[in-house]
Parts: C-alpha cells; sequence; structure tokens
C-alpha cells in the first residue's frame, strides 16, 4: 500500500470533541485517534481557522505533510484572539476565545437571525429545555383521537384512538393540599384529609382516558390491544365505595363529551357528599370561558368562604363565614359545612386499591425513589407483542392481582403516530438517556445530593453508581475530514446540551467497595434509586459509547469512567 493511500486510511480514523461550558466564552477541540501518540509524531503542529468555511484546519508533520479538516459548530470566534494549542500523549488540544458563550441567546438564534431553516432552529433552541409537558396534553387533546405505537416495529398498541389526556398530579400534591387547607382541625384541617381520601378513591385507570407525566403515560388495560393479562383480577374495594367513576371521578357523560373540568386544583371532587362537606360542592364555569381552549381555570383563595358549626372538641368553637368565590368565571358553591356525620366511618376510607396511589408506590416508575418502594407492589415489566421489545409495566400485589388495572408505557418506547419519529409525532424527542438526565437533575435539586446508586428494581441489588460533575456543559462528536484527494464537503454541526457524570458499574466492585456503598446510602450521602433491568442496561450502554468521546487520558477520574448524556 502506498504512503499517500496509507495516510488517508489513518485520517479517517481520527476523530474530533468540541466542548464548551456555558457562560464562559471558550471552546476547546479534542483530536484523537486509536494508535498515534501527538505529543511525538506530531512536529511542527500548526492550527488555522477558517471562518468562512466553518473550519478548523490542523496540520503537523509525520514523514510527510499531514492535514486535518474539522467542521466547527455554530459560534462566533474572536478572530483577534490567538489560537492555543497542544499536542499531548494521545490527543491534540486547541482552545478557542468566543467572543459570546455558546448559551447566549444571540447564539442560540442563529437561524432566525440569519432566516434560516425554523425547524432546525427550533430543535437546536428546545436542545436544553425541559420535556414539555403542558403542551404535550394541550396537543394531544386537541388532536381528535391518538393511537400509540411500539417506536421498535411500529405495532399499533391501542385498540381505538384516545381523546382523553389528563396529566398526573406532581408528586407533592398531598402536601399541596396540607399547605392550601391547613394541617389542623380548626384551619380546615378535616377538608385537607377529605379532599386526600376523595382524591385517591377518585384516581382510576379508567377506559378511554390517558395519564400523562414527564416520563411515562398510563392505559386501562382495555385500551390495549394484542395483550394478555394474568386473570387474577384486581385488588378488593370497599363495597361502600365508588369504583373512580360516577360521583367521584369521571362520568360517562363527561368522558363522552370531552367537558374540561374547572377548578384545576381539585379536578375530581365534583358533587362530593360527606360529613365536612356540602351537599352541592362543584364549580361552574361560564359560557365565555367554557370556549375558551382548555385554558385551565383558578379559583381565588381571598373570595373562598365557609361556614363551620361549633362543635366540642375543636379548638374553634366560634364559627367562621366565607364567601363563595369567583375569578375568571369560576365558582365554587358550598352550603354549611355540618361536623355531624350523616354516613359511616369506613365511608370516608380509602380505597384498598389506591392506598399504593396514596402513598406514592404508583408515581414515576421509570426511576423511582426509596421513598416511592412498596413490598406490597411489584412491577411486571410490559412488552411489545409482535417485536418483544420493553414498553414499559404494570402494578401487581403479592397475590399478582393488578393494583389498578393501569399499564405505564415509557414515552422513549412509545410513538403517538406513523412514521415513528416523524414530525406529527410528538414523543419523538424522548429518549432514554435524556429522560434519566432529566430525573437525575430533579433528584439532585431535591435530595441536594449529586451521587447517586441505581439499584435493580426486582432485585434491589445495586447496579450503577453515577457521580453528577457539571450540569452545564455543550458538546459535540464526529470524525475529522481529510484534506487530500477529493474534499468532502463540510457537514453543519451543533452543540448539545449535556451534563458531565462520571460511572462505575457495581458489578466490577468488590466487597470492600460495596459496603462502603451501602454505608454512604445508609448515611444519607448517596442517594438511591430503582429502575428496571432492561432500563439499566441501556443505560449503561449509552455511558460506556459516549465514554469515548474523549481520549483515554480525559475519559476517567479517581477509578470512574467520565462520560455524558444529553438533556
Amino acid at each position: 500500500m502506498s504512503k499517500e493511500l496509507r495516510t488517508a486510511e489513518n485520517l479517517r480514523k481520527w476523530r474530533f470533541t468540541w466542548e464548551a461550558q456555558s457562560h464562559i466564552p471558550t471552546l476547546r477541540l479534542f483530536l484523537f485517534d486509536s494508535y498515534t501518540k501527538p505529543s511525538i509524531q506530531c512536529e511542527k503542529l500548526s492550527v488555522l481557522i477558517c471562518p468562512s468555511e466553518s473550519l478548523v484546519l490542523v496540520s503537523w508533520t509525520e514523514d510527510a505533510q499531514v492535514s486535518l479538516r474539522v467542521p466547527m459548530p455554530r459560534v462566533l470566534v474572536d478572530t483577534d484572539s490567538p489560537v492555543s494549542f497542544s499536542a499531548l500523549d494521545d490527543h491534540i488540544e486547541v482552545k478557542l476565545v468566543l467572543l459570546l458563550p455558546v448559551d447566549h441567546p444571540i447564539v442560540l438564534s442563529f437561524d432566525s437571525i440569519l432566516s434560516l431553516n425554523e425547524e432546525k432552529e427550533i430543535a437546536f433552541e428546545n436542545a436544553s429545555k425541559p420535556l414539555p409537558l403542558a403542551s404535550e396534553v394541550k396537543r394531544l387533546s386537541s388532536s381528535g383521537g391518538v393511537h400509540f405505537y411500539c417506536r421498535n416495529c411500529s405495532f399499533k398498541l391501542t385498540a381505538s384512538p384516545l381523546s382523553h389526556f389528563v396529566e398526573m398530579p406532581s408528586v407533592n400534591w398531598r402536601e399541596v393540599a396540607d399547605n392550601w387547607f391547613g394541617a389542623c382541625c380548626c384551619s380546615f384541617g378535616g377538608i385537607s384529609e377529605k379532599l386526600v381520601a376523595r382524591y385517591a378513591n377518585s384516581y382510576a385507570c379508567a377506559k378511554g382516558v390517558c395519564l400523562l407525566n414527564s416520563t411515562n403515560i398510563t392505559l386501562c388495560k382495555e385500551d390495549l390491544v394484542g395483550f394478555e393479562f394474568p386473570d387474577w383480577g384486581e385488588r378488593p374495594r370497599y363495597d361502600s365505595e365508588s369504583d373512580g367513576s360516577g360521583e367521584n371521578g369521571f362520568s360517562e357523560s363527561e368522558l363522552n363529551s370531552g367537558s374540561n373540568l374547572a377548578c384545576n386544583e381539585i379536578p375530581r371532587f365534583v358533587e362530593v357528599k360527606d360529613a365536612y362537606f356540602a351537599e352541592d360542592f362543584k364549580c361552574e364555569v361560564t359560557k365565555d370561558e367554557s370556549n375558551s381552549e382548555g385554558v385551565p381555570h383558578r379559583c381565588s383563595e381571598s373570595e373562598y368562604s365557609v361556614k363551620m358549626a361549633s362543635t366540642p372538641g375543636c379548638c374553634n368553637y366560634t364559627g367562621s363565614h366565607v364567601q363563595n368565590y369567583d375569578e375568571e368565571g369560576c365558582r365554587l358553591h358550598l352550603s354549611e359545612i355540618s361536623l355531624e356525620d350523616p354516613k359511616p366511618a369506613k365511608s370516608i376510607g380509602i380505597l384498598k386499591n389506591h392506598k399504593s396511589f396514596l402513598n406514592g408506590f404508583l408515581e414515576n416508575i421509570f426511576m423511582v425513589r426509596s421513598s416511592n418502594i412498596s413490598v406490597d407492589v411489584k412491577w411486571i415489566e410490559f412488552f411489545c407483542p409482535q417485536c418483544s421489545s420493553l414498553l414499559g409495566a404494570y402494578p401487581c400485589d403479592d397475590g399478582n392481582a393488578l393494583v389498578d388495572g393501569g399499564v405505564r408505557l415509557f414515552k422513549c418506547n412509545v410513538s403517538t403516530s406513523l412514521p415513528v419519529g416523524g414530525p406529527t409525532d410528538l414523543f419523538r424527542k424522548y429518549t432514554l438517556e435524556k429522560m434519566f438526565a432529566s430525573q437525575l437533575l430533579e433528584c439532585a435539586k431535591d435530595e441536594l445530593s449529586f451521587r447517586t446508586v441505581v439499584r435493580d428494581l426486582k432485585t434491589k441489588s445495586p447496579i450503577l453508581q453515577i457521580v453528577l460533575i457539571n450540569t452545564n456543559f455543550w458538546s459535540c462528536t464526529g470524525d475529522c475530514l481529510a484534506k487530500e484527494g477529493k474534499e468532502e464537503p463540510v457537514p453543519k454541526i451543533d452543540l448539545h446540551a449535556v451534563i458531565k457524570v462520571l460511572f462505575s458499574q457495581c458489578s466490577g466492585s468488590t466487597d470492600s467497595q460495596i459496603r462502603m456503598l451501602e454505608d454512604s446510602v445508609t448515611k444519607d450521602a448517596v442517594d438511591e434509586v430503582f429502575m428496571l433491568t432492561h432500563q439499566i442496561e441501556e443505560l449503561i450502554e449509552s455511558l460506556s459509547a459516549r465514554k469515548d468521546t474523549l481520549p483515554p487520558s480525559c475519559s476517567s477520574l479517581q477509578g470512574l469512567s467520565l462520560s455524558s448524556m444529553l438533556r
């Protein structure tokens, strides 16, 4: 093989990685391959910037003249500042000075300024934004009917199109109820308890209704086709309670009409009859507001009134009167509230099959926190009947009975339309990597911990250890272009928002390291989460692949591998 052909073949093996940190006007370039030692072999190294062509030309002498063409992302380079570069043992590093940081609004809106492709601008601008749950609910509800498909094989999962979509409550919805009504008997504490109980009882996976949260959707098992569920029935209910529809939940007429409930904070407490509630407890929307496009109606606290009767045992013997409140056409009518309970005590109890929901055991199954783990609930993996790829999971009790009849499907594994990943697929931007990064950032914010242990949801064994080290990084990677011979067209590349993490698999840890890790978890120095086996395996594969975007000398720290995840 001639020297020219051998040189061209070697150049195709060179890789580049651009990196920058938010708010810092510096852009770093890493050039590396698997066998070259630049500190010895790359003599007379030179770097030339070509802004007009969006290229960086890197040249050196190695028996012959060698040149690389490196595509440059859309940034504002300060051409008057000197370029810093050096040849190290396993890579070449180049530093460019920028006029503006890579996350500056002007840089993020280059396409809009230059009147280029609007769709590409939106995709680039949304790279660092959280996954938009509220807009998803609105777009799905206005679509007129949605089928869900397996992302891997395009198999249609639903028997009929769904048109009713409900956003799941936030994680701290029970605390919100206490904060709104108070937690003691004299400051609407009874109302708080009743709201929590009634809400838990009204929660149900009803046929024709899709529940959404940030990572998964919940469908009633009767809406799915091609699946056979264990015929063990569902957990028993209290005989005195309803089945989650009608009085306390969605009535059939409400589902058929598709009407929006007003008073968003308490969406399902319609016509509640109870010891602390009046017989007529409902929200009415004016005609003008009911015609608005799904805008949630809020009720004003300042105009809210309740009349409480005095009763022995309560610290407030003098009744107080509160007025009906009305804001933007939303009215809440309350008659006198009597503390004499006309019903048996068990009528206000929580349904057995909804206690798990009330305690948080049926919330985010994608990444479960330790506080949401219950020995009474086990999760069964749910696979596509055609290609056997993982789609989600559903909860069962110790007797293998379905807890609530709902199946959780991960957004990164399903699509809302065909073709999969097309412009009308609302879930096309969801990936396991992005969803995990979003949840990891949320855990770090809530728990003030930057170390996380990922455990298997079934065995509870530690599988993966992750340390969050930087949440404001931008990066992109690719293959270098050769200058010799026919020049290839320069691809346009963009920097993507990522988080930097250190990780290690616990399978390679010694017994002493595992004991130290468990001690750290016990002392609350390390947060712990639980995931399904297939998800952990895919996550490890993704982290290992991104580890190779940097040279070996930059891909590890203190025995942990350095990697990144798109956010």
